[in-house]
């Protein structure tokens, strides 16, 4: 029996390839889903989790229960200054006036080649509780802000210190009522909101969510018994406690990290407090040049390397969850069909939608400004910058390395 096959091996080779293709095709595609379908749920997670955790906390103290001391012990401000004569003229008094009835302020002047002792001198005439001393020019060390710091805790006569910056503002009599009522008997730290003034501009906006979302992060992990950084511009804690962790000797290797290096080192789930009232609120001026705020950016991030490795991965993880949502996003709009990109416009949707209205809702408790649709613009914007920074900024965090 004989037979006769006439193969197409051309035909049969570009099917077998097409196949495969479809098969590899298929594979994307399902790679891209599960990718976008992992990471919006860590991203939800993250929200609902962590930054949600503000507005909990906010409902309970409305709901009063949540309870604070009023015993109103004394308490020392410190303020270090390198400068600041302009600042302290428009800032300082609001502090000395105060609706508090046992303080002291304190200022150290670092080494200030302006007219600042000038205006210290004048404040020390007027305010029998105003003290100010100094931290020579001459004196080299890594870190003279840390060195001036611990001249003020030392020479503070209280236990709860209060720290803020010379170029910070208090709107409130209140201020310091607000922040030292969190102080019982277990509590060694408070983290306060440093916020920024509203400027009609797109960096002030840039700058007002990239401090805020930052806020929400560290308040909702302290809140969650992670307590990882504060910020100097509204900082409280114990003199006993930072004489008992040898004040700043194991970061004196490290020019930053005063405020958010310290609190990682000395904060614990049981010895933190945040402080959420409106009037307990300091603010600053935003920066109206893009370098100077990248500059500034560039010190507040010299102090990562040096977070606790849960934390690093804590924060890591949501940054990178973010970047693989985005790209898988847009992979996933460019080789879809239809109907998986309405698929995927609607997770986009939700996950923005969900944003929108916890940073909202917690802007608006916190007299913040609101934020639209640039939340996506600065959500993508931010993570790219501190990526540049971290990478290939080194050099330039170091020369470019300011006081504050």
């Amino acid at each position: 029996m004989n037979f006769d096959f006439d193969i197409d091996f051309n035909a049969l080779f570009a099917n077998v390839c097409e196949c495969f293709s479809q098969l590899s095709y298929g594979w994307f595609l399902t790679t891209l889903i599960g990718i976008l379908v992992v990471a919006f749920l860590v991203q939800e997670f993250y929200y609902f989790y962590f930054y949600r955790s503000y507005i909990r906390y906010s409902n309970k103290i409305n709901r009063s229960t949540i309870h604070f001391s009023y015993r109103k012990p004394p308490v020392s401000v410190i303020i270090c200054a390198r400068n600041e004569a302009e600042n302290l003229q428009k800032n300082l008094e609001s502090i000395l006036q105060q609706d508090y009835p046992n303080f002291e302020v304190i200022v150290v002047n670092d080494g200030s080649t302006d007219y600042t002792e000038d205006v210290l001198t004048i404040y020390k005439d007027k305010y029998p509780h105003f003290y100010h001393t100094f931290l020579p020019e001459e004196a080299k060390y890594i870190s003279r802000k840390k060195m001036a710091l611990t001249v003020g805790i030392k020479a503070a006569k209280n236990d709860i210190l209060l720290f803020t910056d010379a170029d910070c503002r208090v709107e409130s009599k209140d201020w310091i009522s607000e922040m030292v009522k969190n102080f019982d008997n277990e509590t060694e730290v408070v983290l306060g909101y440093g916020a920024y003034l509203k400027k009609n501009t797109m960096l002030s906006r840039l700058i007002s969510y990239d401090t805020f979302t930052i806020l929400l992060q560290y308040w909702g992990f302290a809140l969650k018994g992670i307590p990882y950084m504060g910020v100097g511009r509204n900082l409280a804690y114990r003199k006993s406690t930072f004489m008992a962790n040898k004040g700043f000797v194991s970061l004196m290797n490290v020019q930053s990290g005063d405020d958010d290096l310290f609190v990682a080192q000395v904060a614990n789930g049981k010895n933190t407090k945040i402080e959420v009232a409106p009037k307990s609120i300091t603010y600053s001026e935003p920066k109206v040049i893009f370098r100077d705020w990248f500059i500034q950016k560039s010190r507040h991030l010299s102090t990562s390397p040096y977070y606790k490795s849960g934390v690093k991965s804590l924060i890591g993880t949501e940054v990178f969850s973010r970047f693989l949502f985005y790209l898988s996003v847009l992979l996933l709009l460019i080789f879809g069909d239809v109907f998986l990109r309405c698929v995927v416009l609607a997770i986009f949707l939700f996950r923005f939608l969900t944003q929108l209205i916890i940073i909202n809702k917690s802007a608006k408790r916190l007299n913040e400004r609101k934020f639209h649709f640039d939340i996506i613009l600065f959500d993508i914007f931010l993570p790219l910058t501190s990526f540049y920074i971290m990478v290939f900024s080194r050099r330039a965090q170091q020369s470019n390395y300011k006081w504050k």
